[in-house]
């Protein structure tokens, strides 16, 4: 046992004490094998830094994601920061804004699409190719959105643009006039992928809709043909025809052949 201070001789030092190690404390009160069985780091192990950063995969596909539940609208930086568990100035590392993250994606989509082969005879290469593009596009509805509102695309999606106007030439329209087609085509083929998705959507709902309280109570006196249609109604515009409208239309299209200039 040390003196105490009365009985220390003048002159004498006393041993200075003894600092306990770091962690001691802690050691104190659970045995490090107790430590080591729960799994929890000692505070001199735990991992310090930076987190991971994110890839331009993982921007991709928790985009995509979001896109595909809920729409264009609801993809913004910071919601999709929200879903990566980043910030949103972590994403402006890979994409400059909205504008460029969809051109990504875009890019990203069409560049995993495998185009079909084509026939030679030139209105079935334009039907085969525009069913490729409608097929495409109804998997990713929001990117007809994304091609009606601005000027982004896909640069390998110009393989249906480029097939069908190289098709109507073969057929003998002049080259504007081909584009011309082309450009019908498209629009038929996004209209009917948002219309038809609607109404499908509308369909589905349980609640009968104003459309269709409307159609079931029309007057056969003033709009015969629609008030015998109203109870099919909602089956017929949900129905999937694009085939035979494509058909039709591109009939029509080809017929200009005959007036070429």
């Amino acid at each position: 046992m040390p003196p105490s201070s009365s009985q220390r001789k003048p002159g004498e030092r006393t041993a200075p004490a003894r600092r306990k190690p770091a962690g001691a404390q802690a050691a104190d009160h659970e045995p490090p094998g107790e430590r080591a069985r729960s799994g929890e780091r000692a505070p001199s192990e735990r991992r310090t830094g930076r987190p991971a950063r994110i890839s331009r995969a993982e921007i991709v596909t928790a985009a995509q994601a979001v896109l595909d539940a809920e729409g264009v609208e609801k993809l913004t930086m910071r919601r999709l920061a929200t879903e990566l568990g980043c910030t949103p100035m972590a994403l402006y590392h890979h994409v400059r804004d909205k504008e460029d993250l969809l051109r990504v994606l875009l890019d990203d989509y069409a560049d995993q699409v495998a185009w079909p082969d084509l026939p030679d005879d030139p209105k079935q290469r334009i039907l085969v190719a525009a069913t490729a593009m409608h097929d495409v596009l109804a998997a990713r509805p929001w990117i007809v959105e994304v091609l009606t509102e601005g000027d982004l695309f896909g640069l390998s999606a110009l393989w249906v643009s480029e097939n069908i106007i190289d098709a109507a030439v073969a057929a003998g329209l002049t080259l504007d006039r081909a584009a011309h087609a082309y450009r019908a085509i498209w629009h038929y083929t996004a209209g009917e992928i948002l219309i038809r998705g609607n109404a499908v959507r509308r369909a589905a709902d349980e609640r009968p809709s104003y459309r269709d309280q409307v159609f079931a109570d029309l007057d056969p006196e003033t709009l015969p043909r629609l008030a015998e249609l109203g109870p099919r109604w909602t089956a017929l515009t949900t129905a999937d025809n694009y085939a035979d409208g494509l058909r039709a239309l591109v009939d029509g299209l080809l017929a200009q052949r005959s007036d070429r200039r």
